[in-house]
């Protein structure tokens, strides 16, 4: 289990990284916009799941159980941004 301590400091990562989403978005990156928000998104995303879900401490079976839905997520996100680069 984690201490307080270690609590904290995610939170105040998620929240620099929400900032960092922030600025970025004020700068025209082009299509590089989208890969730095969801880059961002995955790192909130993952830091959400090992430490306040309690992922970084569980068995194989359930990092297999957790992880299995992002293969279809990433061809979910892969065929849409295909079908929107190239239209």
């Amino acid at each position: 289990m984690a201490s307080y301590r270690i609590y904290i400091i995610i939170w105040g990562a998620l929240l620099v990284l929400t900032g960092v989403t922030w600025g970025v978005s004020y700068i025209n990156l082009g299509m590089g916009n989208v890969a730095v928000a969801l880059l961002i998104a995955s790192v909130k995303a993952s830091l959400v799941a090992l430490f306040f879900m309690h992922l970084r401490y569980e068995s194989k079976l359930v990092w297999a159980f957790a992880l299995f839905p992002l293969f279809f997520l990433a061809l979910i996100i892969g065929g849409t941004l295909s079908d929107t680069l190239f239209r």
